[in-house]
């Protein structure tokens, strides 16, 4: 099954919100790298005026691909998800995500284009705190390779 273009433009209702945990946030830091000290501990983070340790930047992808499942799960977008490359990610923060956070995440899809018969499936996550408040947009970008002639015989 090829990805319906006609799903550009369908949006997705918000998913359960994501609890920021202090020990998720020093997993992810510890995994990308991130040496900074307000990454694992929280009177450095206090210290630089934050409520608790700050996830690194790309955090927020955690929290967009739990949204994000709705798309590939989606039988009328027909995304194989065995046939997904991950092409590009791009984030936009309003402000820092903190331990202690409740985010809610909705998605859309942007766009879906042809590319020598892949498709290239662009989504947008707006991340939003507990009052509503603006917190991160992900755009990533995702490249589902064209089913082989020969995987068919």
């Amino acid at each position: 099954m090829s990805v319906n273009p006609d799903a550009a433009g369908r949006e997705y209702p918000p998913a359960p919100p994501y609890q920021v945990g202090r020990e998720a946030i020093v997993d992810f830091a510890a995994a990308v790298k991130a040496t900074h000290p307000a990454h694992r501990d929280p009177q450095a983070a206090r210290a630089l005026g934050y409520a608790d340790v700050v996830a690194p930047p790309t955090f927020a992808v955690v929290i967009a691909q739990r949204a994000e499942a709705a798309v590939v799960a989606d039988p009328e977008v027909g995304i194989d998800f065995t046939r997904v490359v991950h092409a590009e990610e791009r984030f936009t923060h309003a402000r820092p995500i903190v331990a202690g956070d409740s985010i809610t995440a909705t998605v859309s899809v942007a766009s879906v284009k042809s590319l020598g018969g892949n498709a290239m499936v662009t989504t947008v996550t707006e991340m939003t705190d507990a009052d509503g408040e603006p917190v991160a947009t992900v755009t990533s970008t995702l490249l589902v390779r064209a089913e082989d002639e020969q995987e068919d015989a």
